[in-house]
């Protein structure tokens, strides 16, 4: 491939045609976002508890596979493409921490930033992946709305903009349900 920079009709192009199944638009369009979803990688290893075996690149790579092994999956645009791909990454991590035996909530309960700057906002602020998932998965049992989009604005990176695309709703919409969203969580996570 080229240098050139795809235009957003080839992207679209490339979206659509990968979600139909087609592995060679998949291929062709893992290079054209991977820079976006290294980013979104390393800032899920920067909140991560000290001590991780794998990394940001092996993070992404395990995704693509993931996405390769999912060929009926529909995506809408470039945005919704990375939201599952950080979706997927959300899951690798999930299954990482399960299978080293971390202890639930136990003494070491580590807290969860769900500020509005999400890729990346305070790097120091470790996550206990699993915890979050547990309370997604409440989240998602009570509005499953509310839970996609914390996984689009917190997992996928996209802002309230893209959010509101991606789920056909105002960005207005999509701002009072980050915030109710983000209250659920901190009290859910930290028993405020």
């Amino acid at each position: 491939m080229s240098d050139a920079r795809p235009s957003p009709d080839d992207l679209a192009r490339l979206v659509d045609e990968a979600s139909g199944g087609n592995r060679e638009a998949l291929a062709a369009l893992m290079p054209l976002v991977y820079d976006e979803l290294h980013r979104l990688a390393a800032a899920y290893m920067r909140r991560e508890r000290p001590g991780q075996t794998i990394q940001a690149t092996a993070l992404v790579h395990e995704a693509y596979l993931r996405l390769l092994g999912e060929p009926h999956t529909r995506w809408q645009n470039r945005a919704h493409f990375c939201a599952i791909a950080a979706r997927s990454m959300r899951q690798i991590l999930v299954e990482r921490a399960r299978a080293r035996g971390r202890l639930k909530r136990a003494g070491d309960q580590q807290r969860v930033t769900l500020s509005d700057e999400i890729a990346g906002a305070h790097p120091s602020s470790a996550i206990d992946v699993e915890a979050l998932d547990e309370a997604l998965t409440r989240l998602g049992a009570m509005d499953a709305d509310l839970a996609r989009l914390v996984e689009l604005r917190y997992f996928g990176g996209l802002s309230i903009e893209e959010t509101a695309a991606a789920m056909s709703i105002s960005p207005a919409t999509a701002k009072r349900r980050w915030t109710a969203a983000r209250a659920w969580l901190r009290r859910e996570l930290l028993g405020e």
